[in-house]
C-alpha cells in the first residue's frame, strides 16, 4: 500500500521551491517510480527547481533532515540509476539551456537539453557531440553525462570524458565549482581547502602505486563505466580538473552537474552503409577486428533473435537460423574518392567470411536511414516481442575486441546454461561491447532466482575470463552497483568509497547507485509488468517517446500513462480495499492527466 505523501514534507519543499513544483499526489509518485530499468522505486514526492539557488536549499534541506536525493534528466538510463524511494529531482521541465561555441567547436549545455536537438544545432557547422547512444533522441547531456554515455561510433576517445572542456558543479555542501573559469583551481583552493588537499593526496597516492595505476589506465582504455573514473587522478593534475572528469560517469551520486560544455567532433559528409548477413554468429564477431582495421566507423552486431526482431520492418531474402548473425557497417570519410577506397578494402575483408548475401554498401540516403532506424530502435523491438505479463531486462558488458567471436560462444553457452533461450545479443562489436535483452516474468521468484543466477554466471565470464567491464556504457547503477569490487579489486574499491564519502560524506546524493554493499542490489526493487491491452504490453517503458509527447510538461507522458494503467490493473486486482480504494483515486486523477490531456484520443 502505498502511504500519502508526508504532510509537513510537501509543505517544507513548497517554500524551498513553490507548491506548484512540488508534486506529490499518488499519480504523480507512481507515473514517475520507474526510468527505462527493470528497477522500480516509489518518491516521496517529486521537485522541479529552476535555478542553483534551489538545488543548494534542496541540497541544504538534505544534510539537515536526513533526506536523499535523486536527479533524473530524461530517465532513459538502464541500469536504475534515476529511480528514487525518497526525494526524486525532475531537471528534464526547467534545464534547457544551450549555446554553440567558437563556430560549433565547442557546445555549452544544461541537463535538460536533449542530445539530438543539440546536434541538430550543430548540424550546420559539420559538427556533433561525440557520445551517440541509440536513445539520442530521447536522452538528455545530464544522463549523457552522468553515465558517460557512449554509443556506435563514439568508442572511448569520444565519449563525454574525453570531450569534456567545462563543467560546474554543485557539491554536497553547497559549494559551486565551475571549471570554465581561469581561476577554477584556486578558487576550489579558496572555498574548499580540505577538498583541495585531499585531491591532491588522493592523486599521489595512486600514482605512487604501479600496479593500481596500470589496471586503471589498461581498464579504462577500453569502454568501462563501472565504478568512478579513477582515470581522472592519472590523467589530470589540477584538483578542479580531478574533480570535474570524477562528476562524469558519477550518475548524480557525488554533485549536481549544472552545465557542462563539450569539445564537438567532426561529422564526415560522405557515408557508406551495409546490413551484413553471416553464416554464423562466431565469425561476424571475427570479422570485427579486419573491419575496424579496413576504416570501419560503425560495426553493429546481431544475431539471429535481433534479426528477427527487425523482420516486419525489414524482410530478409532467406530464413533466419539460430546461428546466424548480421554486423551492421558503416564508412564515414570526408570525401568520395576516401569512401571508395574503404568500401573497396571492407569487401575484400569479407571476402574471406562465409555471407549469406552479396555485401550491399550503399550510400542512398533513405534506405542508410532506414537501417540505422532498425538499429537504434532494436531494444524497442525486441522488447516488443517479450511474452505478454514479462519485463524487459537489458545488460551491458565490454570484452577485448580480439576475443570478441569466443565470448559470444560463452554467452550462448549462459543462456543455455540458464534457461534462456530467447536472450537476444546486439551491441557495438567495434569496441567489444555487447547487450543482452531478456524476458522474465519477476512476479516468479523462480525467475528472479534464474535472473540472478545468470547475472552471477556474467560476472565470472567477464571479470574471471576476460578480464572485461561489466558496464561498459550503461552506468553501474543499482544492477552491477554489487559487483563494482568483483571487476575491481579491493584498492580501487576502497578508492572509490573514499571519493564518495569525500564528495557526499552525509550520503544524501542517490544512495545504492554505482556502489553498494547490498549482494542482492541487483534483484531488489524490480519491475513487475502486468497485462493490460495487446498493444500496451509490448511498451519497455524506455522513454523514447516523451520527447515528442505535447503534454509532457503539462502532465503525463505516454510512457507515465502506462505505467499508471499498469498500476491500476495490480492495485484493482488485489484483495486489499485500500490498494482497490488507491485505483480509484488514481483513475480520478488520470481522467484528466491520463485522458483529457492526451493528444492521441
Amino acid at each position: 500500500m502505498l502511504r500519502p505523501a508526508d504532510p509537513r514534507l510537501v509543505h517544507d519543499l513548497g517554500r524551498l521551491l513553490e507548491p506548484g513544483r512540488v508534486l506529490h499526489r499518488a499519480i504523480d509518485r507512481l507515473g514517475r517510480s520507474a526510468d527505462a530499468s527493470i528497477y522500480r522505486l516509489v518518491p516521496e514526492a517529486v521537485v522541479r527547481p529552476r535555478s542553483l539557488s534551489e538545488v543548494r536549499a534542496l541540497f541544504a534541506y538534505a544534510r539537515r533532515h536526513r533526506r536523499h536525493l535523486t536527479f533524473r534528466a530524461a530517465g532513459t538510463s538502464l541500469s536504475g540509476q534515476a529511480v528514487s524511494d525518497d526525494l526524486l529531482v525532475e531537471l528534464g521541465p526547467h534545464w534547457r539551456g544551450v549555446r554553440v561555441l567558437d563556430g560549433g567547436a565547442r557546445v555549452w549545455a544544461q541537463p535538460g537539453v536533449i542530445g539530438g536537438h543539440v546536434n541538430r544545432l550543430l548540424a550546420p557547422h559539420a559538427a556533433r557531440i561525440g557520445p551517440d547512444p541509440a536513445s539520442i533522441d530521447a536522452c538528455m547531456i545530464g544522463g549523457i553525462v552522468a553515465n558517460n554515455s557512449s554509443g556506435m561510433c563514439c568508442g572511448v576517445a569520444q565519449n563525454s570524458y574525453h570531450t569534456l572542456d567545462a563543467l560546474a558543479v554543485l557539491l554536497a555542501d553547497g559549494t559551486l565549482v565551475d571549471t570554465a573559469r581561469p581561476d577554477a583551481d584556486r578558487a576550489l583552493r579558496h572555498d574548499r581547502p580540505d577538498l583541495h588537499g585531499a585531491l591532491l593526496a588522493l592523486r599521489d597516492e595512486v600514482r605512487a602505486e604501479p600496479a593500481l595505476s596500470e589496471k586503471i589506465r589498461r581498464k579504462f582504455s577500453g569502454k568501462n563505466t563501472t565504478g568512478y573514473s579513477l582515470n581522472a587522478l592519472l590523467d589530470y593534475d589540477l584538483p578542479a580538473d580531478i574533480l570535474a572528469h570524477l562528476m562524469v560517469g558519477s550518475e548524480g551520486t557525488l554533485g549536481f552537474v549544472s552545465e557542462v560544455t563539450l569539445r564537438t567532433v567532426p561529422e564526415p559528409p560522405c557515408r557508406a552503409t551495409a546490413l551484413l548477413h553471416f553464416a554464423e554468429l562466431e565469425e561476424a564477431g571475427d570479422s570485427v577486428a579486419p573491419l575496424a582495421a579496413a576504416g570501419a566507423d560503425a560495426l553493429e552486431i546481431l544475431d539471429a533473435s535481433a534479426l528477427r526482431a527487425i523482420a516486419a520492418e525489414h524482410p530478409l531474402s532467406f530464413a533466419v537460423e539460430r546461428s546466424n548473425a548480421a554486423l551492421l557497417a558503416e564508412f564515414r570519410t570526408g570525401d568520395e574518392n576516401g569512401l571508395q577506397e574503404a568500401v573497396a578494402r571492407a569487401e575484400e575483408v569479407l571476402g574471406r567470411f562465409r555471407l549469406r548475401e552479396p555485401a550491399r554498401f550503399t550510400t542512398d540516403l533513405e534506405v542508410r536511414s532506414h537501417l540505422w532506424h532498425l538499429r537504434k530502435g532494436l531494444a524497442a523491438s525486441t522488447g516488443a516481442r517479450r511474452p505478454s505479463g514479462t519485463s524487459y531486462l537489458s545488460e551491458d558488458v565490454a570484452v577485448p575486441v580480439a576475443r570478441l567471436a569466443a565470448a559470444i560462444a560463452d554467452f550462448q553457452d549462459l543462456f543455455v546454461r540458464h534457461r534462456l533461450p530467447d536472450a537476444v545479443l546486439f551491441g557495438h562489436a567495434k569496441d567489444g561491447n555487447l547487450h543482452f535483452v531478456l524476458a522474465e516474468d519477476i512476479r516468479s521468484p523462480e525467475a528472479v532466482l534464474r535472473f540472478d543466477r545468470f547475472v552471477q554466471g556474467l560476472v565470472e565470464v567477464v571479470v574471471g575470463k576476460y578480464d572485461g567491464a561489466l558496464k561498459a556504457e550503461h552506468g553501474s547503477g543499482r544492477s552491477m552497483a554489487p559487483f563494482v569490487r568483483t571487476e575491481w579489486g579491493d584498492r580501487a574499491y576502497e578508492v572509490m568509497w573514499r571519493i564518495k564519502r569525500l564528495l557526499d560524506p552525509d550520503g544524501i546524493l542517490n544512495p545504492g547507485v554505482v556502489l553498494n554493499e547490498d549482494p542482492k542490489a541487483h534483484v531488489t526493487h524490480l519491475k513487475p509488468s502486468p497485462t493490460i491491452s495487446p498493444l500496451a504490453d509490448r511498451c519497455i517503458e524506455c522513454g523514447y517517446c516523451e520527447a515528442r509527447c505535447p503534454s509532457r510538461d503539462l502532465t503525463l507522458t505516454p510512457r507515465q500513462r502506462i505505467m499508471l494503467t499498469r498500476e491500476q490493473a495490480t492495485l484493482a486486482a488485489s484483495p486489499d480495499p485500500e490498494d482497490r480504494a488507491l485505483a480509484r483515486v488514481i483513475a480520478a486523477d488520470f481522467a484528466y492527466d491520463g485522458v483529457a490531456t492526451c493528444a492521441g484520443d
